[in-house]
């Protein structure tokens, strides 16, 4: 029993020693042992059958069971397979064993027994191999209950188990031929297939290969299809799972099963008003299956881009845009969560797809006569919907539609035609005989307050105009009429919008909050798009005072949101680098010098800056990732209702949760971009000169009696102050400017800043006057350091001319070397070579003896001067001396002896 000892040591080591003496623990190990040692069959079975009900109603059994049960039923199922009533009873034990008891609960830190089981159970790769080898057993309970066993090992311990089951031969392939086998069995194994399948690749890979298509599909089938129940629900979350991340199973798919057993799934059949919530969680799985294949498959693959392209053309022939645009639009009745999945859909499915886009431009909904085109039915869900989600579900269909699709584009343009006075102010309702354009000025211009409807078509609108310069143009020439013929002239659209703008900051919600909260960033983000890049726009939008005037007070107003005022901003930006005005008053210069004036560059760029690090711009993300839909998420996402915005009304900031979708990567990316044009460009305007002088000094008008030499003269001089003045102007201009939109984004900065305050110019000019000292002090140090580089560099050249002497007087000196040693060689040569090959030699001695003679006299005679001066020096000495007293022979005695010795010695060897 060691195998029963290692399993209650680990049970010890987790939960403690328990005591061994209570009674649960007793009761299993009395049952434990009539299991095993029991002489009779059927008291062995009584035995099993009392464990199993013990180990189900009790906690402290379960755990009992764990510490000792384990290696005896494993045993049981091993070597007693003829004795089927043990097996089951040794199964269903095991069931129970894993099952964790509700009933009862205890601390929340307690372990549960039940998991602890899963967990040393599934340790066991043999015990693994054995349950596998149970599925082919003929007995239905037994393959029921091994499948519950399997089920429940892959619910807590999931990893283990697919790394046991892919290392037994024929483990997947045993599971796959349980789809086949009665329906109970079937669904089990179903359900097993389906956890197995959501994270390891490799057992997707052997489901696909041993024929899950065509097996999920007849299943599908033969349950009724989106009629059917749970089990419908659990194939296609199979099917999910084998198409998420795999272009090759997509590919495999396309091109054996087809996409026609899917796509007849989200056919309408029976009673079509009838939506249960299985029917709309398995019409959602379905639509998932859908924008799975129009992913193409995973990032990385590398077959995605290709795969995608094929997938939404083979959905299409297959007549898919006829069944998502009666699920999203024709059927009003459907649920609000399958109507906004078909929507998207739809969108997904036109994205970058030039026949796509044809066929829904095209396509007509309804019957003779009541028939429209689908985009018209689209962008009345858009303007007369109560659901959000749903709003936004029908602007993905507009987005993608316009994006890069500039016939598109010009079609809707074209249809922006105003209406009659009179249809303009007819009910929503009478809206069928509209076209597109009309429907959508008619949502523009509503007159009764409903500023929703208004930013609902101002979305829409801002699709149609972005980066197409001509329908900028042509809409720019829309003019509305007057809401009452008393109230003037027709007004043009910009400027209509722009007074939506205005309307909107003051108006209330039903509880008397500040209401519309997303209606102006949806509204500055259309004008934004708009004058984007279109000088004729910024001019329209600066033809009306009031609207400059209004857009500086919006970039201060401090009760509006970070969102609006780093919007305004913008828009701002906008009217100076897209201004191509020359007229007084409007041009680019102006609008520099109001925003320096009115809000102060460093207040203006901060907008920027806190924009960019609001929670709307800095969470943005490239594309939306839907959750996959499990058994677990599909009843959450079926029951909302149209009137429940619960995910909406969850507000992470002071910006609208629309706007997270409003707002795509696409656009935040533009004014990222737009944003540091506009620095760069307000600089540059505010530090040139206007171009225009609207009134003449006093001084340049000549005076009485002053002669025109004297007038030019002076008129020199005063040319030349201004001009000096004005450089000196444009130079701080320039600097201040230029620190400004380097310092724009600092903490220390304050909205409240204004550059025109007179604290503020000390402020500058104090900081110019340190930075023109900061600028002399480097400028001395630049110097300082060039005279020491001049130094160094005149060292370096007195240190390479010595070395190169060094080398000079080196080599010379080893010439003289080599010179001495081929003299010496000479002589040595001479020497031993006799009189045969000697010069004459006699002929030198007497040159030499001539030299040293020559030179002997010369030394003689410096040493007779010497003498000389000795032999004064001694008679005075001597004189001296006789003064004193002294015998000066006798001190002289014997000196002329010792000098002479070596006068002999030198005579001698003379001669």
């Amino acid at each position: 029993m060691d195998l029963a000892s290692r399993y209650k040591g680990v049970v010890g080591f987790v939960f403690g020693n328990e005591n061994s003496g209570s009674s649960e623990d007793s009761y299993v190990e009395r049952l434990l042992d009539r299991i095993s040692n029991g002489v009779l069959a059927e008291d062995r079975r009584t035995a099993i059958a009392e464990l199993q009900s013990v180990v189900a109603e009790s906690r402290a059994a379960q755990l009992a069971f764990g510490a000792m049960g384990f290696p005896v039923l494993m045993g049981v199922l091993k070597e007693e397979r003829d004795d089927v009533e043990m097996v089951r009873g040794a199964l269903e034990t095991l069931v129970s064993a894993l099952t964790p008891i509700d009933h009862v609960k205890g601390p929340t830190n307690e372990v549960q027994p039940a998991l602890m089981n899963t967990d040393l159970l599934s340790r066991e790769s043999e015990s693994i191999s054995l349950l596998l080898t149970l599925l082919s057993e003929e007995d239905f309970y037994v393959r029921y209950y091994t499948l519950q066993i399997l089920t429940a090992l892959l619910t807590n311990s999931p990893n283990r188990l697919q790394e046991a089951i892919l290392s037994i031969p024929r483990g997947i392939t045993r599971l796959m031929d349980m789809l086949m086998d009665r329906e109970v069995i079937r669904n089990e194994a179903l359900l097993l297939l389906t956890y197995l399948t959501r994270e390891a690749e490799e057992i997707q890979k052997i489901v696909v290969f041993e024929g899950a298509f065509e097996k999920i599909f007849s299943i599908i089938k033969e349950e009724g299809g989106s009629e059917g129940g749970v089990v419908v629900q659990d194939c296609l979350e199979l099917l999910n799972n084998l198409l998420r991340s795999s272009a090759s199973n997509q590919v495999l798919l396309r091109e054996t099963m087809g996409f026609d057993p899917l796509i007849s799934i989200l056919k309408l059949r029976g009673s079509t008003y009838s939506f249960t919530q299985q029917k709309t969680i398995n019409l959602l799985s379905a639509l998932e299956t859908i924008n799975l294949l129009m992913m193409g498959g995973s990032e990385a693959d590398p077959q995605k881009d290709s795969n995608k392209i094929t997938n939404k053309t083979v959905l299409v022939q297959k007549k898919l845009l006829d069944y998502l645009l009666m699920l999203g639009v024709e059927s009003q009745w459907a649920p609000i969560a399958v109507r906004c999945s078909a929507l998207r859909s739809i969108g997904d499915l036109i994205a970058g797809n030039a026949k796509n886009l044809d066929a829904l431009s095209s396509k007509v909904l309804g019957e003779e006569p009541q028939v429209e085109l689908a985009l018209n039915s689209i962008l009345r869900i858009i303007l007369r919907t109560s659901s959000m989600q749903e709003f936004i579900a029908a602007d993905h269909v507009f987005k993608n539609f316009c994006e890069k699709n500039t016939d598109g584009q010009a079609m809707l343009a074209s249809t922006l035609i105003p209406q009659p006075n009179s249809m303009t102010h007819a009910p929503l309702e009478e809206d069928v005989n509209m076209s597109f354009g009309s429907m959508l000025l008619h949502g523009l211009s509503e007159s009764d307050g409903d500023l929703e409807t208004c930013c609902r078509a101002a979305s829409v609108l801002t699709h149609i105009l972005k980066d197409n310069t001509q329908c900028k143009e042509r809409v720019l020439r829309i003019e509305l009429e007057a809401p009452m013929p008393s109230l003037g002239a027709p007004e043009l659209l910009l400027h209509r919008i722009v007074r939506y703008l205005a309307v909107a900051s003051s108006m209330k919600n039903k509880d008397g909050k500040p209401g519309y909260s997303y209606v102006q960033p949806i509204i500055l983000k259309l004008l934004v798009t708009w004058l984007a890049d279109c000088p004729s726009a910024v001019q329209c939008f600066l033809d009306s005072r009031p609207h400059l005037t209004y857009m500086l007070e919006l970039v201060s107003n401090t009760s509006s949101t970070v969102c609006v005022r780093g919007l305004a901003a913008v828009l701002l930006g906008e009217c100076v680098i897209y201004n191509k005005s020359s007229e007084s008053g409007k041009d680019g210069f102006t609008i520099a010098d109001a925003i320096s004036q009115k809000i102060g560059l460093t207040a203006y760029f901060l907008k920027f800056d806190e924009m960019q690090r609001s929670f709307l711009f800095s969470s943005v993300k490239p594309a939306q990732s839907h959750k996959p839909l499990t058994r677990s998420t599909a009843a959450s996402m079926a029951e909302i209702e149209d009137g429940e915005e619960s995910d909406l009304s969850d507000q992470k900031n002071e910006d609208h949760p629309i706007l997270t979708s409003i707002f795509d990567a696409q656009f935040v990316n533009f004014v990222k971009s737009l944003e540091v044009y506009i620095r760069e460009n307000i600089v540059d305007v505010y530090s040139r000169p206007k171009s225009d002088v609207a009134v003449v000094p006093a001084e340049m008008e000549q005076k009485g009696g002053e002669s025109d030499k004297d007038y030019i003269k002076r008129l020199k001089a005063f040319v030349e102050k201004q001009c000096s003045e004005i450089q000196k102007l444009l130079g701080r201009n320039a600097t201040l400017a230029e620190d400004l939109a380097r310092t724009g984004g600092s903490g220390n900065s304050q909205p409240e800043l204004r550059v025109g305050s007179g604290s503020d110019r000390v402020q500058a000019e104090t900081l110019r006057r340190d930075l023109q000292e900061a600028s002399q002090r480097i400028e001395m140090v630049k110097a300082e350091k060039a005279k020491i580089e001049s130094e160094a560099s005149m060292y370096q050249n007195l240190v390479g001319k010595l070395e190169s002497d060094l080398k000079s007087l080196s080599d010379a000196y080893n010439s003289l070397e080599q010179t001495n040693l081929h003299l010496e060689k000479e002589v040595k040569g001479l020497k031993s070579g006799g009189t045969s090959t000697s010069p004459d030699i006699e002929s030198i001695k007497a040159g030499a003896r001539e030299e040293a003679q020559k030179e002997s006299e010369a030394e003689l005679n410096d040493l007779l001067v010497c003498l000389g001066q000795e032999q004064s020096k001694v008679e005075k000495l001597s004189a001296r001396l006789s003064e004193l007293g002294e015998d000066v022979c006798k001190l002289l005695e014997g000196i002329g002896d010792d000098m002479g010795l070596p006068e002999d010695d030198d005579e001698e060897e003379e001669d």
